[in-house]
């Protein structure tokens, strides 16, 4: 019984390894190497996000004053004091 232990463990381990590397090599095998990337590692041009709530009807950025929330724990040294307009 002591020998049955550890030679189905180690069984049961090296299937566990083989079956891994047979669904990781199904994935390497979809990757074709002729085909270009979906993105270019070279194009330094930066690219924003813009929230559609920044946007107006017509899909131009608004120009209204947007609403901002200060938390009283906020630690930020950044945003002088006396400049709010509470």
């Amino acid at each position: 019984m002591s020998l049955l232990f550890p030679l189905v463990y180690a069984t049961t381990i090296i299937f566990l390894i083989w079956k891994a590397f047979k669904v990781m090599s199904n994935g390497w095998g979809l990757v074709d190497k002729n085909q270009q990337r979906p993105y270019n590692d070279s194009n330094n041009t930066k690219k924003y996000t813009i929230h559609p709530e920044l946007l107006d009807k017509s899909g131009n950025i608004t120009d209204e004053e947007l609403l901002t929330v200060r938390f009283s724990n906020d630690t930020d040294t950044t945003i002088e004091k006396g400049t709010s307009s509470d």
